[in-house]
């Protein structure tokens, strides 16, 4: 079993070669095409989902046993966003902001333990690999109009390459 241990899940984050941006109180943000690109960064990205999703659900029952509530949520949502060195003089972070961000953030409010919400636009991408189930459109908060939602179930097994 994997245990995601104190680096937050970093070895999956590199397994598939996602940026940990940052976190935020008890969540990150891990994005996907930059600073290097990748064709398949939808691909990617849910696997990693489904991967951490997974390893967390493994380590349920051991702190249940300890009297502990562990869970986890997970949210993705595929767009434009600007990345790069931003900020102001003295304070500088490598980052990404704009409208996916925030739709991200207001999907992983949604989410509940062991779901793993995604936007309809990554839904789409990631159709050829993926179990998806669609959730319609829902309301989000501080969003202006209603955004589709689905709820990935999980990813088909990466082919296998010929020798």
């Amino acid at each position: 079993s994997y245990s995601l241990g104190t680096d937050g899940g970093g070895p999956l984050i590199r397994k598939y070669e996602g940026t940990l941006d940052r976190f935020t109180g008890d969540g990150m943000l891990v994005f996907f095409n930059d600073p290097l690109p990748c064709e398949d960064a939808p691909d990617r990205a849910a696997r990693l989902a489904i991967e951490m999703r997974d390893a967390v659900a493994s380590l349920v029952p051991r702190w249940q046993r300890r009297d502990h509530r562990l869970g986890l949520g997970i949210d993705m949502a595929q767009g434009y966003a600007t990345l790069g060195r931003i900020g102001f003089e003295d304070r500088f972070d490598y980052t990404a902001i704009g409208a996916v961000i925030n739709l991200a953030a207001r999907l992983c409010a949604e989410a509940s333990d062991g779901e793993v919400l995604v936007s309809g636009r990554l839904a789409a991408a990631i159709e050829g690999i993926s179990e998806v189930e669609d959730l319609g459109e829902r309301q989000l908060r501080g969003m202006a109009r209603p955004a589709s939602v689905a709820r990935l179930h999980g990813v088909r097994a990466p082919p296998v390459p010929e020798a």
